[in-house]
């Protein structure tokens, strides 16, 4: 078995519209974003073999967990592969520690030994107090932390995550998230395996998880990837809307077009439709490829009237509506004709009062060029 493969996913599944190829590294954390609906969870059935793929394969550390040609469709419970959902699912009728002790049971460990490997990883996890518990006297975070440790006790290859935080409080999902961290990243928790820490795909919409936990981000949108790399560059420079949306910014997809004088070194230009948008540029700035423009909502500037001076891109937008953000006005741009979402603008209270900004008013959104990086795409 070649251990240093890795996971490989090329897998297609026409009645969920799901057509993928991924890989993961050994002992990555991979974070899979995208919409409700866009296929996340169908991926990741697919890797614990829950659902059959009409075409492809799964692949990991070499061996063959699925491949429809060749008729291999190796079973859920035979993959070294742990699957943590949203709901902790433990067995109602068991304690936590016969939960997390039933992995190592039921792949031929006796009693004792098994035992004593699920007091060792509710130990790891905190939760060594909920020991003799039955599931329905534990809160949702304590379900969750029991479930972990059911999934690392019987030493993965792949650990699954399918939006572990969802169903949790606003306090527990922190100390969720850091217990998660520990589990796939630190050297105590590696030292409780026999074998190498476990990959990881964490299927999720909080940011925050990608930021914390993973080491690469991929975005799948209508069951195809539409954009993959490490974390800090897909939200530093998304290309696809639903990454500039959770990366908290502007993004506007265009083709790049020639700067329109000398004075313009450094500068890129989009062009998307009637919209030139200036900004800063890489070298070679070659035009017609597609390219990007991104900028923060809280470089826009908001007028009433068409703005002169200094702001080198100015809109014409409707607004469609405003939404408080903790002390900051978010005024959102209405859709553009093809149905991609409009742009936003951060305002403060007092500036939305000065300006008079209601649903339904034409206003003008200006940037300077020096607030946009664009890029190609």
């Amino acid at each position: 078995m070649n251990d240093a493969a890795g996971l490989e996913v090329s897998v297609r599944l026409a009645r969920r519209g799901v057509d993928v190829e991924l890989a993961v590294a050994p002992g990555e954390v991979l974070a899979v974003l995208g919409p409700n609906g866009a296929g996340k969870s169908t991926v990741l059935e697919i890797v614990a073999g829950l659902v059959r793929p009409d075409a492809g394969y799964v692949r990991l550390g070499g061996r063959v967990l699925t491949d429809i040609g060749a008729g291999v469709a190796i079973p859920a419970h035979r993959r070294q592969v742990s699957l943590l959902a949203q709901d902790a699912l433990l067995f109602p009728h068991l304690t936590a520690a016969a939960n997390v002790a039933f992995g190592p049971r039921s792949r031929g460990m006796r009693t004792r030994a098994a035992t004593a490997v699920a007091q060792e990883w509710l130990r790891a996890v905190d939760a060594i107090e909920f020991a003799g518990r039955r599931p329905g006297e534990l809160s949702g975070g304590q379900a969750q932390r029991v479930a972990l440790a059911r999934a690392l006790a019987v030493e993965p290859r792949m650990v699954l995550l399918d939006e572990p935080m969802a169903a949790l409080d606003v306090a527990a999902a922190p100390a969720m998230r850091s217990l998660l961290r520990r589990a796939l990243r630190d050297a105590e928790m590696s030292s409780r395996r026999a074998g190498p820490a476990p990959s990881a795909i964490l299927v999720t919409h909080d940011i925050v998880d990608a930021l914390t936990l993973a080491d690469r981000v991929v975005v799948v949108e209508s069951g195809h990837i539409v954009e993959q790399g490490p974390v800090a560059e897909v939200l530093s420079r998304p290309r696809s809307a639903f990454a500039a949306r959770i990366a908290g910014v502007n993004l506007l997809i265009g083709t790049a077009e020639a700067p329109a004088s000398k004075e313009d070194s450094g500068t890129g230009v989009v062009r998307r439709g009637a919209d030139l948008i200036r900004g800063r540029g890489e070298s070679p700035w070659t035009p017609g490829m597609r390219a990007a423009a991104v900028f923060s909502p809280a470089a826009v500037a908001v007028y009433r009237e068409h703005p002169e001076g200094s702001p080198r891109n100015v809109f014409h937008v409707r607004v469609a509506e405003l939404t408080d953000r903790g002390g900051v006005i978010r005024v959102h741009a209405a859709d553009h004709g093809d149905g991609v979402a409009g742009m936003v603008a951060d305002l403060t209270p007092a500036a939305i009062a000065e300006l008079r900004i209601a649903p339904g008013e034409e206003v003008y959104f200006a940037v300077k060029a020096v607030e946009v990086q664009v890029y190609p795409c």
